[in-house]
């Protein structure tokens, strides 16, 4: 067998899905665009894990990721939160930490808290810092986290930690685009009312319309499609969901 031809095979059983995968993604035709309604209610019918799956979106924006003045990143708080409560990190010392424990922080701290994400520890879902902690974290650990590090555009470096983390705990997501221009995010969980899940995805639509760059020229969200963590991408009709998120 050819070099080309191996690589072919194993690409073919890494991208190969399971049998109740299969089954599902048949129930949705590809070339349909559906209504949100409608879309809910596939996404509903093809969650069948064994756990409460998570309702995930992916919104293609017409911006470009490698222009600095087309970057799309921000945050908000889903009306219905989203079914997941994150474990939250702050970069605080002494009564500012105190609040931010108060607030429902899983850990805080200074040297300490920088030393032990050094050492590897990654017990958290979302880093907050208050801003005289970052000259540190960014020395430290910028180019460990990445991404994942405290952001301005997000909301997560500020004076009012407290605050930041109870609107974590109480739903706040952050969203940015990625290196092919989608944001992807959930918004729920399959046992959320289809109302819930339909006033999350308007919420976080009209956000990201909001947070269109001046540089983008066309149309900004080009298409939105939705899934359960397990099951296959349903397509959105672009003009009804739009409709309901001006």
């Amino acid at each position: 067998m050819s070099p080309k031809a191996k690589l072919y095979q194993m690409v073919s059983k890494m991208t190969k899905h399971s049998k109740r995968y299969q089954l599902v993604q048949d129930k949705v035709d590809r070339q349909r665009r559906y209504g949100v309604a409608e879309a809910i209610n596939l996404v509903n019918e093809m969650a069948t894990a064994n756990f409460d799956e998570t309702v995930e979106v992916a919104v293609k924006l017409g911006a470009d990721p490698a222009k600095g003045d087309q970057t799309v990143r921000g945050s908000l708080v889903l009306p219905h939160g989203t079914g997941k409560v994150p474990r939250v990190a702050v970069f605080a010392e002494g009564e500012i930490a105190k609040s931010a424990e108060e607030a429902g922080a899983d850990r805080t701290g200074g040297e300490d808290l920088i030393a032990a994400i050094e050492e590897g520890w990654e017990d958290f879902d979302v880093l907050v810092a208050h801003p005289a902690m970052m000259g540190e974290v960014g020395k430290r650990l910028g180019r460990l986290l990445g991404p994942r590090m405290p952001n301005k555009k997000a909301g997560n470096i500020t004076e009012d930690v407290a605050t930041v983390v109870t609107e974590l705990k109480s739903g706040k997501v952050e969203y940015r685009m990625d290196r092919g221009g989608v944001v992807h995010i959930l918004i729920g969980k399959v046992s959320f009312t289809n109302e819930q899940l339909t006033e999350n995805l308007v919420s976080l639509l009209q956000t990201i319309n909001q947070a269109r760059p001046a540089a983008v020229t066309g149309r900004f969200i080009r298409s939105v499609a939705m899934s359960s963590s397990m099951g296959p991408g349903i397509k959105l009709d672009l003009d009804e969901v739009m409709a309901q998120a001006p």
